[in-house]
């Protein structure tokens, strides 16, 4: 529904891959992390990089997106 929605406002609509590792990846310098508890609601990363992991995830699929369309 959403994507017939998107293409009727003249949009399109990008999926990015279920297992990007958008949680994981640091929004600020790319670092991957190797483990990332369910629990841990708060994304610290070694250059300094502490925010929300959902806010983080976001971004990180925001970018992917517009990557996938440049691409």
């Amino acid at each position: 529904m959403l994507d017939y929605k998107l293409a009727w406002q003249g949009k399109k609509m990008v999926k990015v891959d279920r297992f990007f590792p958008s949680s994981k990846k640091c929004c600020k310098c790319g670092r991957i992390k190797k483990e990332l508890r369910l629990s841990e609601r708060v994304y610290h990363c070694e250059c300094g990089n502490e925010m929300d992991r959902d806010r983080n995830a976001a971004i990180n699929i925001r970018e992917e997106a517009r990557r996938m369309l440049t691409a």
